[in-house]
């Protein structure tokens, strides 16, 4: 297929991705104000899409990432190894009173008319402690790595996760890897690092090195700094002025050949309209609607993008390569947790249309 790109046949890894690690609480759809227990997901943008690609599509993965000797360590780590991720670790010692810290993330799901809810704790946590020089690339990519992978959400954890992104990124280019990256900008996160004013002048530096990027119209307003169009969409499921968007944004990184997108309209909580565009070295495609009925709405753009660079890595047609990230994407919502519990045979089921029929 051309994608404008070319995908290396062969490599140990199918796919990598630096980010940092976190654990989620979950008291489902009690607020945590009122909450008495809760799940623990282990998580992380970067994470998510490698474990997505392992567990659901069989692919070999792995993350480049920081990991703290202390108990939730251990459990993160546990949950790394169950989804089949290869981890490149930086260990960090525990002091026993502040860290440093594997981050936690608090989210309630809401419910109804009651929205979800996500805060932090990512005080002195080991993953923004990561910088330049801390993982081995050049031995990490000897035995080849097909694609690798980051996103705005660790490039915004401090001034050194951003340029140890780009040296990873160069290092894979020079390794024949295809780049990716999600903007997925956090407002809160940006914050504390700098600002809205520091996140395009950073990211526009990562974005330098990419080949498929991943964000919606507010990523790349507010992390690429790119202008909207005038042109006012009447849904939230009409493409027109993301599409409009991505013209301004290859004008800029013309080296770029996909961006991708899902698109949501939220009726509730518990009710989403849900759809998928991509534009492919020129090329636009968009994907079915689906009316969602979400358990848990986290992950659901990682589970998407899993999905497309599947379709990507295995030479699909762009339109089923986008049919897939959109299947996927929507399963993914009706499982608790960020990460996959689909499989590649539900995926392609749902693709092609199937429905919620039991099966027996």
């Amino acid at each position: 297929m051309n994608y404008g790109f070319n995908i290396r046949k062969d490599g140990a890894l199918d796919f990598l991705s630096v980010g940092a690690l976190i654990h989620r609480l979950d008291p489902g759809v009690i607020p945590f104000r009122k909450a008495t227990e809760c799940q623990i997901h282990v998580s992380g943008g970067e994470f998510n899409v490698a474990a997505n690609l392992s567990d659901c599509f069989r692919m070999q993965t792995g993350i480049a990432t920081a990991m703290v000797n202390y108990p939730i360590g251990d459990l993160i780590a546990e949950r790394v190894r169950a989804m089949g991720v290869k981890p490149f670790y930086k260990h960090f010692e525990h002091n026993g009173v502040n860290g440093p810290n594997m981050a936690t993330v608090y989210s309630d799901r809401g419910q109804g008319v009651r929205a979800p809810v996500v805060f932090y704790n990512r005080c002195n946590e080991a993953g923004a402690l990561l910088k330049p020089s801390d993982f081995d690339w050049k031995s990490i990519f000897a035995s080849g790595v097909r694609w690798f992978h980051s996103g705005g959400i660790f490039a915004a954890l401090s001034e050194t996760t951003a340029e140890l992104i780009i040296e990873g990124m160069k290092a894979a280019k020079a390794a024949g890897a295809i780049v990716s990256f999600d903007l997925n900008y956090r407002e809160k996160l940006w914050k504390i690092s700098g600002g809205a004013d520091r996140a395009p002048s950073v990211i526009s530096r990562i974005v330098e090195n990419v080949d498929v990027l991943v964000g919606n119209e507010e990523d790349l307003q507010k992390g690429l700094g790119v202008k909207g169009p005038e042109v006012v969409s009447k849904s939230k499921l009409d493409p027109t002025s993301f599409f409009g968007m991505i013209d301004e944004a290859v004008k800029k990184y013309p080296q770029i050949k996909v961006v991708a997108t899902t698109l949501r309209e939220v009726h509730s909580t518990n009710r989403h309209s849900w759809s998928a565009v991509t534009w492919i070295n020129g090329q636009t495609y968009t994907a079915p609607t689906a009316e969602l009925d979400v358990l848990d709405r986290v992950g659901g753009g990682d589970g998407f993008a899993a999905g497309l660079f599947y379709g990507l890595l295995t030479g699909e047609s762009p339109e089923e390569a986008l049919k897939l990230g959109w299947a996927h994407g929507a399963l993914l919502t009706t499982f608790p947790g960020d990460t996959t519990m689909a499989t590649l045979e539900q995926v392609r089921g749902f693709a092609k249309g199937g429905s919620a029929r039991i099966q027996r």
